[in-house]
Order: C-alpha cells, then structure tokens, then sequence
C-alpha cells in the first residue's frame, strides 16, 4: 500500500480538494481525483524542499507595524510623484545584496518589497545573493539599499536563523 500511495494524507487532500473544486460530485470526478491523488505525491516528493527555522517571533509585531507605516508612506509618496510633474520620477533597478539565505526569509523580503508601493521585488539571482528591486523613484540607492537592511532584513535574520 505504501508503495502506491507514498503519503495518505496527501492523497486524501488531493482528492477532497480535487471534489472541492469541480463541485460535482460523481463516479468520474472522484475516479479523476483518485488519479490524480495517486499522480502527483511522486512528483512532489521530487521537490526540493527547504524548511523554515523559526527563531524568535519577538520581532514580528514591530516588523509588521513598520511594514504597515512603510506602506501608508509609500502610498502618499507616490501618488504624490504621480500627480506632480514627471520629470520628477527617476525609476531605476538596485541590485540588493542579500545576507539571508534562507528561501522562507527570501520570500517574505520580496513579499514586503512588493507590498509598499513604488517597489517590486524582480528577480533573485540563482546563488541567491542577490535580489534585483525595480524602484519607482531611485534616488540614492545605498541608501535604499541601508533601509531595506534595517527595517526589513535585520528582523527576518532573528526570526528565520
């Protein structure tokens, strides 16, 4: 039994979800959800998997509360540069280097970036030592670059060791 079905659970998941999402139930969807729930555990146990090491959650309340404070700001700030005038907006790329390795905290860095306005995380290069940001307004990129450190990084390096 084992061998077909690797990780039962999964495998009930998978077909559940599979009725869930048709939402029909007959003979053929729960024969079409057996399959699949039979297919794809393999597939996934193929993946590579890194798993999050949880530190301390101290600084979360403090991160999100900067995060949210960030987000307010970014939002005027841009819609301030958009109503005003356009030569005034000078978008850019920074090439952010990166001292968390750990894919989770990786995540959740893009995650924020992308959340405040005027940022969008772009690409990681494969070492991931590097996280390529397009910027709305790049004025200064090391000091960007310094914010980003302090506000967001330094919090996901005690939380994600």
């Amino acid at each position: 039994m084992k061998r077909w079905i690797p990780s039962p659970l999964l495998f009930v998941n998978i077909v559940v979800f599979w009725l869930l999402m048709v939402s029909e139930f007959s003979l053929q969807q729960l024969l079409l959800g057996v399959v699949l729930g039979l297919v794809i555990p393999p597939f996934a146990a193929r993946l590579d998997r890194e798993f999050a090491r949880i530190g301390s959650l101290r600084p979360v309340p403090r991160l999100v509360l900067v995060l949210l404070w960030d987000i307010l700001l970014s939002n005027i700030e841009v819609a301030r540069r958009v109503l005003g005038r356009e030569k005034d907006i000078h978008p850019g790329f920074i090439w952010y280097p990166l001292e968390i390795q750990n894919i989770h905290a990786i995540a959740a860095l893009t995650s924020f970036i992308t959340l405040t306005p005027g940022t969008v995380s772009a690409a990681i290069s494969d070492d991931r030592r590097y996280l390529l940001i397009h910027v709305f307004n790049l004025q200064g990129a090391e000091e960007q670059i310094a914010d980003i450190k302090r506000r967001y990084e330094e919090p996901l390096k005690v939380i994600f060791p």
